[in-house]
């Protein structure tokens, strides 16, 4: 009889803007290990992640395009928007700053969209990325580019939001986002960190500070490394990017930058240090959990996706302005305050790849019930 037929496996896809590494590609990662035969359709792929994801990526003429791929926005929609998704039960993209989300699915599939922000540099910080696109020489072509597209570019990215019939946010802060810009709900889940990982570096004897990330102007590591020259105190710098060399050109002598920071290295010195500094609003901050994951407390700006981890005087301490003389003011207090490594420890656990499949797991199946 029909009835006695097993059910018809669900076909699964998963879309990614891109990838080359970051948080972002940590969700693709999870979201791999949770459909493992599902493809992995992106603009394009590193090597790395290729082999990192099984050669389950597919990719098209936009990877043959290198660095320049980044100025091809009206390429990427072209790409993503003529993808042939029709036959999937399920689509389940992974966007931020993409075109991901704005893919074309089935009447009879369902598309999830776990939203990493709506585009920064349409929305939120458009006139930030005005200043500093981040490319270095190229800036004023990003300019340029940007200046000319961003009214059509805001509505096609405000008609491709109304695809996805669900949206996960990866923090409250981005929740907020994702209803002010695109006014639609969503549910939060926060992206997977390997807390593992950093729970294994022990318990050194702990000493000065530390900040790591990519070091690009939104993230304003440069008023960290401000902060701590003028206070004397120690700090480590670990992370590579555009602001490199200007960060080390204003640092005092009690900062330090390590080169070739392994995994395991990196973990040891998040667990050395006193406190993790983070100055940036950023959607989530993957590296302060990382950080927590360790036992170390984090002195965050109070803004941003860090209102879903800093329990201030338990997990953290806040700064209200980025200025280097609030951040001061902050480290200054730290050590009239106690914290509980271990507690902040058990704390960050919520984070872990675990609890991120748990939560996914549950939100597919709810969603796929109801339709």
């Amino acid at each position: 009889m029909a009835g006695d037929q097993p059910p018809k496996p669900l076909k699964v896809a998963i879309v990614h803007d891109w990838l080359v590494g970051g948080g972002a590609e940590r969700v693709v990662q999870e979201l791999h290990q949770l459909f493992p035969d599902a493809p992995i359709y992106t603009s394009y792929a590193t090597d790395e992640w290729r082999k990192r994801l099984d050669n389950k990526v597919v990719t098209g003429w936009l990877q043959h395009f290198g660095f320049m791929r980044k100025f091809m926005v009206l390429g990427r929609i072209w790409w993503f928007t003529h993808l042939d998704l029709n036959d999937y039960d399920l689509v389940i993209s992974s966007s931020g700053n993409g075109e991901a989300f704005g893919v074309r699915t089935g009447k009879n599939t369902t598309h999830i969209c776990y939203c990493h922000t709506p585009t920064h540099y349409y929305w939120r910080n458009y006139d930030l990325y005005l200043q500093n696109p981040g490319f270095g020489p190229l800036n004023w072509l990003a300019r340029l580019g940007l200046r000319a597209l961003v009214r059509p570019l805001r509505k096609w990215d405000l008609k491709a939001s109304k695809r996805p019939d669900y949206y996960i946010a990866n923090s409250s802060h981005i929740q907020a986002d994702i209803k002010t810009y695109y006014g639609r709900d969503s549910v939060v889940i926060h992206p997977p960190i390997d807390t593992d990982r950093f729970a294994q570096a022990g318990s050194p004897p702990r000493k000065g500070f530390i900040t790591a990330g990519r070091q690009v102007p939104q993230k304003m590591t440069h008023l960290i490394v401000e902060a701590c020259t003028t206070l004397g105190v120690p700090l480590t710098v670990i992370g590579r990017g555009p602001e490199h060399e200007r960060l080390q050109k204003i640092a005092g002598p009690t900062v330090t930058f390590p080169e070739n920071v392994t995994d395991q290295q990196m973990a040891t010195y998040m667990a050395s240090a006193e406190a993790f500094l983070f100055a940036a609003q950023d959607d989530f901050g993957v590296t302060p959990v990382e950080a927590m994951a360790t036992g170390t407390p984090v002195i965050a700006y109070k803004a941003g996706g860090a209102f879903d981890y800093i329990q201030e005087g338990k997990t953290g301490l806040f700064f209200t302005e980025q200025s280097v003389q609030s951040l001061s003011n902050a480290i200054t207090d730290f050590p009239k305050h106690t914290f509980d490594h271990a507690a902040i420890r058990s704390f960050a656990r919520d984070f872990s790849p675990q609890t991120f499949d748990a939560k996914m797991t549950d939100f597919i199946d709810q969603v796929l019930a109801n339709r």
